[in-house]
């Protein structure tokens, strides 16, 4: 373990895309503490350039020796990437904080929202998963939620941004608007269907359930987070919207003890990472376009369900490339030195 006076020295593994880009941002923003920085990418992007704090630095290929003295490893390269550097980089003593599903559910690898959960980083071995985009954004109202009244079951509806399956969906959208709007026909690749002026209600592989690998991921991932048994029911419909930045969620919640909907609503605003806004009366609740570019998870249309006794409905949205991946994992790493676990 180091010194919590000494600064580690960290290194950002996906430098070059749109989640490493925003991990930059972040810690500008946040003002993290380091010693050095190098900026770690495939052998396509290495020798390119990219702009930090002002200066132009120059993009390393990411291979073994790249990790040697680095203490703090921000990636965000895929998970393929991910299973090749990072029991390398643990071999060396870098904490390597991933972005991928990689690791999310191996038994030894914390799964950690910060200020959801972070005792579970004094586990880590070299490795802690930063959750699924639609997972993270729901965590932080769950859990101020559960500790009040003991979450029993769960259904999800979620509609996400295009932005969360990459650069090229993000283009895909734009492209396929432009050409709806001409009337000509367009041949979608990132998705399965078009995505201009539509959504799809598939997001991930289906799985042998009929649930897909995304729909699964929130209910496995919420289980592991706020440490739930399989007594606790939880269900997820994914669903891919025209939307570039901020997944939205629709959510019910049945609890074991008895709910108010106005205590609930002021259990939410003491919430760590979460702003209330829902006044029905004046139109104003949360949507995707107003937390584009913020941090905290916003919550409103918040309501006693009519299904369940004890239920409560809510709406979230959050930027699903900050909460739900950059902003995530830079506050991870900042718990990691704050905590002395590196």
């Amino acid at each position: 373990m180091s010194d919590i006076k000494n600064k580690p020295n960290i290194a950002v593994l996906g430098a070059t895309g749109v989640v490493g880009r925003e991990i930059l941002n972040i810690l500008v923003e946040n003002k993290v503490e380091y010693n050095s920085i190098k900026f770690l990418a495939s052998s396509r992007s290495a020798g390119s350039s990219i702009e930090f704090k002002g200066e132009k630095h120059t993009v390393v290929e990411a291979t073994d020796e790249a990790f040697d003295g680095v203490n703090i490893v921000l990636a965000s390269a895929g998970g393929e990437t991910s299973k090749r550097f990072a029991p390398v980089a643990a071999s060396k003593g870098c904490v390597f904080i991933d972005n991928s599903s990689a690791f999310r559910m191996d038994k030894d690898v914390p799964l950690v929202i910060a200020g959801v959960n972070d005792e579970d980083l004094k586990n880590h071995k070299g490795i802690i998963a930063n959750p699924n985009c639609s997972t993270s954004q729901l965590m932080l109202p769950l859990k101020a939620l559960d500790e009040k009244y003991k979450v029993k079951r769960m259904i999800v509806s979620t509609y996400q941004a295009v932005s969360g399956a990459g650069l090229k969906a993000i283009n895909e959208l734009t492209d396929n608007v432009k050409t709806n709007l001409i009337g000509m026909p367009y041949e979608p690749s990132a998705f399965k269907y078009e995505i201009g002026f539509n959504v799809i209600p598939q997001i991930d592989v289906f799985c042998e359930n009929g649930y897909t690998k995304e729909e699964m991921k929130v209910t496995n991932e919420t289980r592991k987070i706020l440490h739930f048994d399989e007594s606790v029911k939880i269900s997820c419909t994914a669903v891919r919207v025209p939307v570039y930045i901020g997944h939205s969620e629709a959510v019910t919640v049945e609890f074991e003890n008895k709910v108010d909907s106005k205590e609930a609503r002021e259990v939410l605003k003491t919430a760590w990472g979460v702003e209330v806004v829902d006044d029905t009366n004046n139109f104003i609740y949360p949507t995707p376009k107003d937390a584009a570019g913020k941090n905290p998870v916003y919550v409103g249309r918040i309501r006693n369900s009519i299904a369940f006794d004890n239920g409560l409905d809510f709406f979230c949205v959050a930027d699903n490339l900050r909460i739900g991946a950059a902003l995530n994992t830079v506050r991870i790493a900042q718990s990691v030195i704050k905590m002395n676990l590196w």
